[in-house]
């Protein structure tokens, strides 16, 4: 069976160039999780991964992701552990009710927090924040890559340990990711 590294080389979400991540960095590569997000296979996979990983060490009473990149992650968890799905907004609603949390009321839940990608590991802080602020419990999170820069001691300092499926070492360990970036095989 294909890694998670495996199945994201090959759905097209490892692309290679000059881009600006999320916390502000730049790379010469970029993880494209949606890409892999809207393939359901690879949804799939990532879905099961995720769950077996909530299955030993949890137990949890609930899933949770940050709007927008980890619903379609969290709902595929959901769906595979038979766990209730909170979608976390990444800030206040100005109507409606005016809820940072959709679903059910987070008091109480222990969280399996899930995430696309991790850099600094800024968003999954803001993530266990916005949920531990709402009563929740939560001690670990999972990431279907980590980028090795930071995000895995960002989460630590919270008291969350963060299982990645993937790494970029994985993902840059090819043939194909050397050549792109200039580096010699």
């Amino acid at each position: 069976m294909p890694s998670i590294a495996d199945r994201l080389l090959s759905c097209g979400a490892v692309r290679f160039g000059n881009f600006t991540l999320t916390s502000g960095a730049k790379s010469k590569y970029y993880v494209d999780v949606k890409a892999a997000a809207t393939d359901p296979t690879t949804l799939r996979a990532i879905g099961v991964e995720m769950a077996s990983l909530a299955r030993r060490h949890g137990p949890f009473d609930a899933v949770g992701g940050m709007e927008l990149g980890a619903v379609p992650l969290a709902t595929a968890v959901s769906l595979e552990a038979g766990l209730p799905l909170l979608i976390i907004r990444k800030g206040e609603r100005k109507h409606g009710t005016g809820k940072r949390i959709e679903g059910r009321d987070a008091k109480g839940l222990r969280v399996f927090v899930v995430e696309d990608v991790t850099t600094s590991g800024g968003s999954t802080v803001e993530a266990v924040k916005v949920l531990r602020d709402a009563g929740a419990q939560v001690a670990h999170a999972s990431v279907v890559v980590d980028r090795e820069s930071g995000g895995v001691a960002a989460l630590a300092e919270v008291k969350v340990t963060l299982h990645p499926l993937a790494t970029v070492s994985q993902l840059l360990n090819t043939p194909e990711a050397r050549k792109a970036l200039g580096v010699a095989a």
